[in-house]
């Protein structure tokens, strides 16, 4: 039996496990899929401890993903631009780390039909989350991807990250007081609905969808694009995507995720 789990703190919630048990059922892959709260400080100590004991993978939630990327021994090219890691594996003792957030997200769009190629796309926060999404984002098709933030050098920042693997779409920079104009696709990777705060879309700032990376809260965000009848969805797609990528980086098999459902 192939044994996985993920890693987080807190942990309980996840839904993680349920998911990679239900995939596992489906393709007839014999697996164990557990959650592990780690310690803040005892990070790395867990996933020594997790392979030592012949652990074959292991998925990292908050807050652990820029600290697992800082582990790996060896590195994908979407893990290197989110300069964050979600998936782990050991192979010939060496440690390898993958970023599977960003397939995951186009994972979810694409089972929607939302069109991303082309498409214009506006991305609200310049965070871990819209670091790992960049990328697949634009190898989807993209033509051009606007970051908006309260801290525009951090979206700067993050710009300038990026465009070291990003050849063939425009990256550009806004202030989250200074939106305006017409995007195919708005996503929310700010943490505003986990804090309850919103994020006020203005009428000058018009869009044909719009995606909730978190899932299971209450979303202004989602509300005010309701408003305006624009098609929505939340993470829980996003979640369900990530984990098919990350099945399909250890076993070798891709999940059916036609109607599947949690």
């Amino acid at each position: 039996m192939k044994k996985f789990a993920v890693v987080g703190n807190p942990i309980a919630h996840s839904r993680s496990p349920e998911i990679h048990v239900a995939f596992a059922r489906q393709t007839h892959i014999d697996l164990s899929y557990d959650r592990i709260l780690a310690p803040l400080d005892g990070f790395a100590s867990t996933i020594k401890d997790f392979f030592a004991q012949g652990g074959d993978g292991l998925n990292i939630t908050v807050p652990f993903k820029e600290e697992a990327f800082a582990l790996c021994n060896v590195l994908t090219e979407r893990a290197k631009a989110a300069r964050a890691v979600n998936t782990l594996w050991m192979q010939d003792g060496q440690l390898h780390g993958d970023n599977t957030d960003g397939a995951g997200l186009v994972n979810a769009m694409t089972a929607l039909t939302w069109p991303l190629n082309p498409s214009r796309i506006l991305i609200l926060g310049a965070g871990g989350a819209t670091r790992g999404v960049v990328l697949p984002l634009a190898n989807a098709g993209a033509t051009e991807i606007v970051i908006a933030n309260r801290t525009f050098a951090r979206a700067e920042s993050l710009v300038e990250d990026l465009s070291a693997f990003i050849k063939n779409t425009k990256l550009h920079v806004t202030a989250l007081d200074q939106l305006a104009g017409h995007f195919d696709l708005v996503i929310n990777a700010t943490s505003a609905s986990l804090s309850g705060e919103g994020i006020a879309l203005p009428e000058i700032l018009t869009f044909n969808y719009a995606y909730e990376m978190a899932y299971g809260k209450p979303s202004s965000f989602i509300d005010q694009a309701k408003q305006r009848a624009v098609p929505t969805a939340d993470g829980l797609g996003m979640l369900i995507g990530q984990a098919a990528e990350a099945f399909f980086v250890w076993n070798g098999v891709n999940p059916d995720l036609t109607n599947f459902s949690l």
